[in-house]
């Protein structure tokens, strides 16, 4: 497997069409993958914003006194109310803000990206990822497969890595359920998310900061001979960390 920067890529603009800007930068072949970072899928779809487009309620202001009370860093309500607005659950309110944005990603502060916004000052990511990467892949003649990323922390573990928000023209995951392992026995569990690790892979190509490349390209990667799937965000139902997150109080 290789995986490469598409170069020279630009600083994106609202209306920018990336599936141009990668196909004149590189000779795709129909089974390469491209990755991009959902920063600049959200900038070309128009998807920054003031703080001003948030005025705060009630909750937003309460949410804001009592993340300053927990941590002693002053916060903006306005910001809070960006967040609420961009979330369908709140499940954590201290001492920060963990949210289930609209499409079913769990993350920090929704998503919202404070940094490389030139002219505004947030980036919300894009509405529907999913439905942002199947357009770009229209736009490439070779129809190669898009997955749109974003970079979080994990439980447990120091750091971010890179995730998928949103893939088109692949599955999210190879199903190895019923196959066999070295040993023969049945595989009863093991559903390996492909579209995450792809997005991992990518940003350590991508990096971070002033220096990153926003698009990559994965080539010579095959699915292979296994069934797909397209599940990646875990249903209420089967996450019990959600469920235990919805009954837990923080205590400094």
């Amino acid at each position: 497997m290789e995986a490469f920067a598409v170069p020279d890529v630009p600083e994106i603009r609202a209306g920018d069409d990336l599936a141009a800007i990668v196909e004149e930068r590189v000779d795709l072949r129909p089974d390469d993958v491209v990755v991009v970072a959902s920063t600049v899928v959200s900038k070309a779809e128009g998807r920054t914003a003031d703080l001003d487009a948030f005025p705060a309620g009630p909750r937003a202001v309460e949410i804001a006194d009592r993340l300053e009370s927990a941590t002693g860093d002053e916060k903006d309500p306005r910001f809070a109310q960006a967040v609420l607005e961009e979330s369908t659950e709140l499940l954590m309110d201290e001492p920060f803000l963990l949210t289930e944005t609209r499409f079913g990603h769990v993350n920090v502060n929704a998503g919202i990206d404070r940094s490389n916004v030139p002219g505004a000052d947030l980036l919300l990511l894009p509405k529907r990822p999913s439905e942002s990467a199947a357009r770009i892949r229209e736009g490439l003649a070779s129809e190669a497969p898009i997955v749109v990323t974003d970079t979080c922390g994990r439980p447990f573990r120091h750091g971010q890595r890179g995730v998928a928000i949103g893939w088109a023209g692949m599955p999210a995951s190879r199903d190895w359920r019923g196959e066999a392992d070295r040993d023969g026995h049945e595989l009863e569990v093991t559903v390996q998310s492909v579209v995450d690790e792809l997005a991992a892979a990518a940003n350590l190509i991508a990096g971070e900061g002033d220096g990153g490349t926003p698009i990559v390209v994965i080539r010579d990667w095959s699915f292979g001979d296994h069934e797909g799937s397209d599940e990646l965000f875990r249903s209420v139902e089967s996450d019990f960390v959600r469920q235990a997150l919805r009954k837990w109080d923080y205590e400094d």
